[in-house]
């Protein structure tokens, strides 16, 4: 397991993603906007302007020893512009474990409150963490609710699978039931829960059985299927193999700072890992230099696409896109690499 002591890639300052996917309808263009604390602005678009969506990602990280926890930071925006409707939201806390021996295996949990700003309607859902034995692994529940704190519909399911919404009262009465049934069952013994500390890794606990649907529920969403290679390529979605390929037409309308221009990844991706290991000292280096430079003349990191402001929905401290990058003038961007 000795890979997982290596460094990551970590975001250089100024450092920028654009995405532009006519298929699907949308664009986006994201920001390395802070070093310290690691900070990822963003700002995506629908190509029939139906939709804006933007953000921030700034997690605080907990080292717990043999897990990583990521408490996010930062408000998440989502406007219907058909509807004339706003939604706010932050994410729940993710917690990586095995971070150095042992399978890999993430969880989410915390509540989250989803705000639709022009109704005053409001959803809270509760991503559960997985518990002792591993019944809630990947859980959620949760609620709709008006501005009176009427409840509309509750929705239950897995983030890792699918989401169901139904009925209230359908809701309670099956849970009745269901709790009726359980109370027949004796608990399990706790003895596992001092060999859980003791074990040189956290495993992962089984997967229970998939999502039991209430009768009369409603479908909300249900997660694609990986690609069949997909177990070579780091389990990633057909979406996120796709996100770092680059042509020689899109390469010629790329900002110089986006991150698939970046040599040290490029290496990497290619195969050369003496390569990869040699720029990404280099870009460290360089970064360091910049910034020493930057601190010897008094002068302050300018972001390009982003500038720091309040969010127009709760006012709290957000980071809002500026505007013009697909105007692609990039005559003064940062030479970052």
């Amino acid at each position: 397991q000795w890979e997982r002591t290596g460094k990551p890639f970590n975001p250089l300052l100024g450092e920028t993603y654009e995405l532009t996917r006519e298929d699907l309808g949308f664009r986006l263009i994201s920001e390395q906007v802070s070093h310290h604390p690691p900070i990822s602005a963003f700002y995506s678009e629908g190509l029939n302007k139906d939709f804006v969506f933007h953000g921030s990602i700034y997690p605080k990280l907990k080292f717990w020893g043999k897990s990583v926890e990521a408490e996010p930071r930062g408000t998440i925006t989502l406007e219907l512009l058909k509807y004339n409707e706003a939604y706010t939201w932050t994410n729940p806390t993710c917690c990586v474990h095995n971070v150095i021996i042992g399978k890999l295996w993430i969880e989410q949990y915390g509540t989250v409150e989803i705000i639709n700003h022009s109704t005053g309607d409001k959803c809270v859902l509760n991503f559960k963490p997985c518990g002792l034995f591993g019944k809630e692994l990947h859980r959620v529940e949760g609620y709709i609710q008006d501005k009176n704190k009427k409840k509309l519909c509750v929705i239950y399911g897995k983030w890792t699978e699918c989401l169901w919404c139904v009925e209230p009262l359908t809701y309670e009465t099956y849970k009745k039931n269901e709790k009726r049934g359980g109370d027949q069952k004796k608990a399990k013994q706790n003895d596992d829960a001092e060999k859980l500390e003791n074990d040189e890794a956290d495993d992962m606990p089984e997967v229970q059985e998939t999502v039991q649907v209430i009768p009369g529920s409603k479908l909300l969403w249900r997660i694609t299927s990986r690609p069949p290679n997909s177990s070579q390529m780091y389990n990633f979605t057909s979406f996120a193999v796709a996100l770092n390929e680059l042509d020689k037409d899109l390469e010629k309308i790329l900002a110089p700072t986006d991150c698939r221009l970046r040599p040290d990844i490029r290496s990497m991706e290619n195969g050369d890992m003496d390569l990869a290991s040699k720029q990404k000292e280099r870009l460290e280096e360089k970064q360091r230099a910049a910034r020493r430079d930057r601190a010897k003349a008094e002068e302050e990191w300018r972001t390009r696409w982003f500038c720091q402001g309040n969010n127009p929905y709760t006012g709290t401290s957000d980071w809002l896109y500026s505007g013009g990058y697909f105007d692609r003038n990039f005559s003064d961007c940062p030479d970052i690499y």
